[in-house]
Parts: C-alpha cells; structure tokens; sequence
C-alpha cells in the first residue's frame, strides 16, 4: 500500500518540489541566472516569488 501510495504522489511531488520559493529575502528574479536581457520571458519577472525555471547564480 505504501508503494502505491508513493508511486501515486511522485509526479505530485516532483511538480512541487521542484518549484523554488523565496523567504523574506525578496524576488527570486534577483538571484536568477537566467536574470539577464531577454533570457527569461516569464510574465512575472521581476517580481517572481515563485518560478519552476529558477536556477540560483
């Protein structure tokens, strides 16, 4: 049952976890490495305070 569980949260897991989230430290878009020119075409740059496609500096 656990393993059927897991296997059934997994994508779940993968999906969420992935997304990175600020503290009270500001905007991710500040220590992005994708933070440069047209690099990033998201529609919540600057201000994203959470991004699937964040990748620290």
């Amino acid at each position: 049952m656990k393993t059927l569980l897991q296997r059934l949260f997994a994508p779940l897991r993968a999906l969420f976890g992935g997304l990175a989230r600020t503290g009270s430290s500001g905007y991710l878009c500040d220590r992005c490495r994708w933070d440069y020119g047209d690099a990033c075409r998201r529609s919540e740059r600057p201000n994203a305070r959470i991004c699937p496609d964040f990748k620290a500096r």
